[in-house]
């Protein structure tokens, strides 16, 4: 069986007449020739195609923004905080949702996808995260920022030391991204939370005597 074939799931007559089993379309058509991957049974059936529609898509990276279009289910509900692929002709990209768009530039949180005229996003599966280091002695007069490219699902624990960039520091706060979800706060500073990159807006650490800090 190629691994490449187009699988669809339907219901199989020899070995699954009431639930639907994956299987691999050998012949595609009206009728298709489909063979079962539980029990090799090859039979025909109608494969009906999924109805999407067409929309614009507004994807913010690093600070600039790109526009693209996605297919969706026209049965599908969008919803800010959700998160998909997004394939474009450059690249592919994990996005997260931020805003949805209907007519007249009305902004909602959840809508049926009819009814979405534009989804605005941000890319999710790499990102730059804020770092506010302060020195060691507790003085923040001397603060400084600095920037962290990092896969999106990277965590960041709070109480951890982390050497990135040429930066050595321990994390003593984590603010979190307004749209992310399942946090209970939206700054989190006792030792142990955990944060994935892509939900941080900017992180509090301690220097830990980076080559950066001590250049300074």
């Amino acid at each position: 069986m190629s691994d490449t074939a187009e699988r669809v799931a339907v219901v199989c007559p020899s070995c699954s007449p009431d639930l639907e089993t994956v299987h691999e379309v050998l012949k595609p058509g009206g009728q298709a020739t489909v063979r079962c991957t539980e029990c090799d049974h090859v039979h025909k059936t109608k494969i009906e195609e999924e109805k999407t529609k067409e929309i614009d898509v507004v994807v913010s990276q690093e600070g600039e923004s790109f526009t693209a279009k996605a297919d969706v289910p026209v049965e599908e509900t969008l919803a800010v905080g959700e998160e998909f692929v997004l394939e474009t002709d450059e690249a592919i990209f994990v996005v997260r949702i931020t805003s949805l768009e209907q007519e007249d530039d009305r902004r909602v949180e959840e809508s049926v996808a009819p009814d979405v005229e534009t989804i605005w996003t941000r890319a999710v599966d790499n990102v730059s995260v804020n770092v506010t280091i302060h020195p060691n002695d507790g003085r923040r007069d001397n603060s400084r920022s600095v920037k962290v490219n990092i896969p999106g699902d990277y965590e960041f624990v709070v109480g951890e030391r982390e050497e990135l960039a040429k930066e050595e520091f321990t994390i003593d706060g984590i603010l979190v991204t307004d749209d992310a979800s399942g946090y209970d706060h939206d700054r989190l500073d006792f030792d142990g939370d955990a944060v994935l990159a892509k939900d941080v807006k900017r992180i509090y650490a301690e220097d830990e005597g980076s080559t950066a800090w001590s250049a300074w």
